[in-house]
């Protein structure tokens, strides 16, 4: 039974939400391609659906960590726009100062716990965040995401034994977008059922229909209900997908027009709309007031970017080290 109820406002929310993610990461996607922002850039559009239906269900005690595809992440946070797209940009007033770029969001605030470019390093760091908040005797739980490729990693097998062993609150969730880079599931694997890999361990595990806030957020509510009340962790793939490549620099030949349109056709933000619509939760004069509310989040954010500060060469070495709680690091 679903412990947090979704209300005519959880759809509404869900739909500006999502919209802000849509849109924020097409923008970034043009502002790469004009070279605005530089380095590394992945794209969460298609996958909106995953987060918004995780974000009805969390406090703002509960924490995030993720992989490199992090702007959406950020946003669904409570992170600004402002920040996140000033990070992109490399500049000062970035997030993470304008050190971290797309691949390294943060925010110790929103208990965002990053963006991280090692492939499945988050994992065992979730499970830190996870140990620190049941050894501080509170409620709060990790949600750790991760994505198809990095479930391949030693790291996680390591990670699920010791969060089982030790009842850590902590919902590890796999974002299955079909492909690990170029590469898909089945050319990995013969194992193609994802969340399977928890029943080795003995952890409570399912497949969610990641197109689907709805399913998402049910899915998530469980699992979360188990954690709070120190019953351990879980895993849950949710089978998703994105419409863009890897990053930038993937043209993704190694799929067919006929699967995109496919996914396409159900995506989760037009489906959303229509539901809302057929509800008659809304009329269309609310749904373009929301539109042009997003894109005026997202025109300034570029605007604040562009008239922000490059960072200052004497921010270097600084945060680097922690010395106020690490007094034996000598400079």
């Amino acid at each position: 039974m679903s412990s947090v109820e979704i209300t005519k406002e959880t759809y509404l929310n869900w739909y500006e939400a999502m919209l802000l993610m849509r849109k924020f990461e097409e923008r970034a996607g043009q502002l790469y391609g004009q070279q605005k922002i530089r380095g590394f850039c992945h794209l969460y559009i298609g996958q909106e659906a995953v987060l918004a239906g995780a974000m009805s269900v969390l406090g703002p005690g509960d924490s995030m960590i993720t992989a490199y595809r992090d702007h959406a992440h950020a946003l669904a946070r409570g992170m600004t726009a402002n920040e996140i797209m000033a990070e992109l940009y490399g500049k000062a007033t970035g997030c993470s100062k304008g050190k971290g770029g797309s691949m390294h969001m943060f925010s110790k605030d929103k208990k965002f716990f990053g963006g991280h470019g090692i492939v499945g390093g988050q994992i065992p760091l979730g499970a830190g965040v996870a140990f620190a908040e049941k050894y501080n005797g509170t409620s709060n739980v990790n949600v750790c995401y991760m994505g198809d490729g990095a479930v391949r990693q030693g790291a996680l097998n390591e990670t699920f034994n010791m969060a089982m062993l030790w009842k850590l609150p902590i919902i590890f969730v796999c974002e299955n977008n079909g492909y690990a880079m170029g590469t898909s599931v089945a050319r990995t694997t013969n194992m193609v059922d994802i969340y399977k890999i928890g029943l080795g361990f003995d952890m409570p595990c399912a497949p969610v229909d990641g197109m689907d806030p709805v399913a998402v957020h049910n899915a998530m509510d469980e699992a979360v209900q188990r954690a709070r009340k120190g019953e351990g962790p879980t895993f849950l793939e949710m089978r998703t997908y994105r419409y863009k490549g890897h990053s930038m620099s993937d043209p993704a030949k190694y799929r067919s027009k006929e699967e995109l349109e496919s996914y396409k056709a159900k995506d989760p933000i037009e489906v959303l709309k229509k539901v809302i619509l057929d509800k008659k939760y809304v009329d269309t004069a609310w749904i373009e007031e929301i539109d042009q509310k997003v894109k005026e989040i997202v025109d300034e954010s570029v605007k604040f970017s562009e008239e922000s500060p490059w960072p200052d060469s004497s921010e270097l070495y600084k945060d680097v080290y922690a010395q106020e709680n690490y007094p034996f690091i000598r400079n």
